[in-house]
């Protein structure tokens, strides 16, 4: 195997040096920052095209030697990045690797800086080793990301929760796969209650799913209605409000559904949001949502996202854990119970190539 080895004074020139002779699917070896008796550094970069079969040099299948290095086109992305400053990541192509995997997935720049540097990918020296750098980091990310079952019920308790969100977030069909699972899969008995008044046919489309399911379902349009119905479904093991979708924007509708809510500690509030929007928007939708004290996310429509780092990127700046993830319109299939190892599953083995895949990782290391 030809192993070609370019030089310059800085990172960028040396990786246009790559680019212009190997191509952009240029697989990167190694890099080094040379001392010059001048006193200046060079940068060297060590690269194979990327058609290269390298399995025979390292051990291992091809794709798992892959799954180690780092493409020429993802360092120029990174080196492209206006506010990216990666000269420390440089002497760690596996931890460079594993930085720009985050990157494309959607997930902070400064995010996944610091996701490496707490891990102590960057300064603990780990080299090329790629286990290293991933179970740290990896490691690092189960510590940031929560989950959390919000019906689990302990001492025979009812458990009472509202789902609130934007419009068209999901909310009814959320609900709907939630009923339809806590009874088939937990046995418990299960309410509905709709105080969705504004939007055409939301009571319709709720009673549509309790008439398949063979559960009650009341409609409330004020709060002694809603107290109404909580009494009628004194027998439930859970009920499930269905509340109408609010802008982000729209503050007069939230301070509404506070007061319909009462701010009762007996029901809480899971606030859905769609993985697909955008992180600005997604952070004021839960700022807006805040004074209704939501207790977890639930994360919709990830079937239908590029990419799924807004998720990391939200549960660090509102530290809160997850309960659930939608996948789909599918009622009730589409719906499953959040979990860590399923979350960085999607994150790093999502639908974009790139290095870093959880084959051969213990989960069990990191308490999953």
């Amino acid at each position: 195997m030809q192993t070609n080895t370019y030089r310059a004074k800085t990172i960028k020139e040396a990786t246009a040096k790559v680019r212009n002779c190997l191509g952009p699917d240029a697989m990167i070896i190694s890099t080094k920052r040379l001392s010059e008796g001048d006193g200046d550094d060079l940068f060297e970069i060590s690269a194979v095209p990327g058609e290269t079969d390298i399995s025979g040099k390292y051990s291992g299948s091809l794709a798992e030697v892959n799954a180690q290095l780092m493409s020429i086109k993802d360092l120029i992305s990174l080196l492209n990045r206006p506010d990216s400053s990666i000269e420390h990541l440089v002497m760690n192509p596996v931890a460079l690797g594993f930085y720009a995997k985050l990157i494309r997935e959607g997930v902070d720049e400064s995010l996944a800086r610091n996701i490496l540097e707490v891990a102590g990918t960057i300064k603990d020296g780990f080299g090329n080793n790629s286990d290293n750098v991933r179970e740290k980091a990896i490691g690092h990310l189960m510590r940031i990301i929560d989950v959390r079952d919000p019906f689990e019920i302990k001492n025979n308790g009812r458990i009472i929760a509202a789902f609130i969100g934007t419009t068209g977030v999901g909310k009814t069909t959320t609900i709907a796969k939630l009923a339809a699972q806590l009874m088939l899969k937990a046995g418990k008995k299960v309410g509905l209650i709709s105080i969705d008044t504004y939007r055409i046919g939301a009571m319709e489309q709720l009673k549509t799913y309790a008439n398949i399911l063979g559960i009650p379902c009341f409609q409330a349009f004020k709060r002694k209605d809603l107290l109404f119905a909580i009494r009628k479904l004194e027998d439930s093991d859970v009920i499930l409000i269905d509340t109408a979708g609010r802008s982000q924007y729209d503050n007069s509708r939230i301070e509404e559904l506070k007061t319909m809510l009462g701010g009762d500690s007996d029901i809480s509030s899971h606030l859905l949001l769609s993985i697909g929007t955008k992180q600005t928007e997604m952070f004021k939708t839960a700022m807006s949502f805040s004074p209704l004290r939501f207790q977890t996310y639930v994360f919709t429509k990830i079937d239908e996202a590029e990419r799924i780092g807004s998720l990391i990127n939200q549960v660090t700046k509102i530290r809160l854990p997850v309960s659930y993830i939608t996948t789909g319109q599918n009622v009730p299939e589409d719906i499953e119970p959040a979990n860590k190892k399923s979350i960085l599953k999607m994150l790093l083995n999502n639908k974009h190539e790139g290095p870093f895949s959880f084959s051969g990782l213990d989960f069990q290391h990191f308490g999953v």
